[in-house]
């Protein structure tokens, strides 16, 4: 019997008081029991309690070899999984979260004009436009609209492809920049509750 066992880099279960191999890995058993390696115990938790908690590689080979010691056992993947326990589901509250995304659109949005007003102030963009204006043309304007106009909407659009986002429609299919930074804010985050709790481990043994 072969076991191939693929740790997940991380778990979300909701109110349970055993976490099982399947729960913390992909496991694919040839020539034997596959439902019986998939409910192998890997932790008891409290069920009430909310909670996070690691499970080694090695873990999970040593419990699976003590359950079959006649199979061959190969791991691949993380050599860690985080799991995360909550004790009830959580309620979505959808006018909750309609006051939180308009809450921090107002944020956003007042933020990132007075950062673009403040960098046309010190660059002194109506100048610059200005002096553009009377080189193309000869002739001095202290509103030059035909330079405003385009640059406005140049800036609009800029921003747009920059952020691969136009309403709630993306642009192509490529992540946008806050996916990226919210895909490398969770790993490190995962990674940073995963060596506090190695740490606590390691204290608590030793």
């Amino acid at each position: 019997m072969e076991i191939f066992i693929k740790p997940l880099k991380k778990a979300s279960l909701t109110h349970k008081s055993c976490v099982r191999l399947k729960d913390a890995a992909e496991v694919y058993v040839a020539g034997g029991d596959q439902a019986k390696v998939e409910n192998i115990t890997m932790l008891n938790i409290d069920a009430d309690r909310n909670g996070r908690y690691i499970i080694s590689a090695l873990d999970m080979v040593k419990k699976t070899a003590k359950l079959c010691p006649e199979a061959g056992i190969q791991c691949m993947g993380e050599t860690e999984t985080l799991i995360v326990h909550k004790a009830k589901k959580e309620k979505y509250n959808r006018i909750l979260d309609i006051i939180k995304t308009g809450f921090v659109c107002v944020v956003l949005f007042g933020g990132a004009m007075t950062a673009i007003m403040s960098f046309h102030s010190d660059a002194q963009m109506p100048a610059v436009f200005q002096n553009m204006y009377r080189i193309f043309f000869g002739i001095e304007a202290t509103k030059p609209y035909i330079i405003y106009i385009p640059y406005s909407i140049g800036l609009a659009v800029g921003i747009i492809v920059f952020f691969n986002h136009f309403g709630l429609k993306k642009i192509t299919e490529d992540p946008t920049p806050i996916e990226v930074e919210m895909t490398t804010y969770e790993k490190e985050s995962d990674e940073s509750v995963i060596d506090r709790l190695e740490k606590e481990k390691n204290n608590g043994s030793s």
